[in-house]
């Protein structure tokens, strides 16, 4: 089974907690990825405690905080100097990151602003998981890709995030499009998330 991820407004405060969006509580240490100069896209950080339930085979940890950033300011509709189309992406236009223990009084929120210091980024949204079949569409952990076609260029991987359109979320893939990061199931158990690929593809 894979576990699907929703995501809903809230007044809550996320600091530390599973999000979509908003800014990365991250370690003082950990450093926030850049490509060409240029800062990704955070997606989203897992606070893995939030997962183990749904995770019974253990695939995923279930303790610090997993993080998901990429390029994809372009796919939300704004102006980017880094594009990314179809097929594979290029390294450092995707990172994963993972903190293995979350410490509320050392991590701090890396809130990304513009000359203005206005927030430049979307607002958060609280994550909901629930289980789901392995190969299905919409927003999902582990589990393989939803097209047939990335299945079979890459038969090795495993689907880590899979990103799938959404309109509450402002994102879109051309007419019917997914990006799918995948890592090799061995990869995966040494938590060896340089080794993750990205890819997009549409119908």
């Amino acid at each position: 089974m894979a576990i699907r991820i929703t995501t809903k407004q809230t007044d809550r405060v996320l600091f530390c907690g599973s999000k979509w969006w908003g800014d990365p509580d991250m370690p003082e240490n950990m450093e926030y990825p850049m490509v060409e100069d240029y800062p990704l896209t955070f997606v989203c950080q897992i606070n893995c405690e939030d997962i183990a339930a749904y995770d019974p085979e253990g695939k995923l940890p279930h303790e610090g905080m997993l993080y998901f950033f990429a390029a994809l300011d372009g796919w939300l509709g704004y102006e980017s100097p880094v594009e990314n189309g179809m097929g594979e992406w290029p390294k450092g236009h995707f990172v994963v990151k993972y903190a293995k223990e979350i410490n509320f009084e050392t991590f701090r929120s890396c809130i990304m602003v513009d000359e203005d210091d206005q927030p430049v980024t979307e607002p958060e949204r609280e994550i909901e998981f629930s289980l789901c079949e392995d190969n299905d569409d919409g927003i999902k952990l582990l589990g393989v890709p939803y097209y047939e076609e990335v299945r079979e260029n890459y038969p090795e991987l495993m689907n880590l995030l899979q990103l799938d359109e959404d309109d509450e979320l402002s994102m879109r893939f051309y007419d019917c499009g997914m990006v799918n990061l995948m890592m090799k199931e061995a990869d995966l158990k040494f938590m060896n998330w340089k080794r993750t690929k990205a890819y997009l593809h549409s119908l």
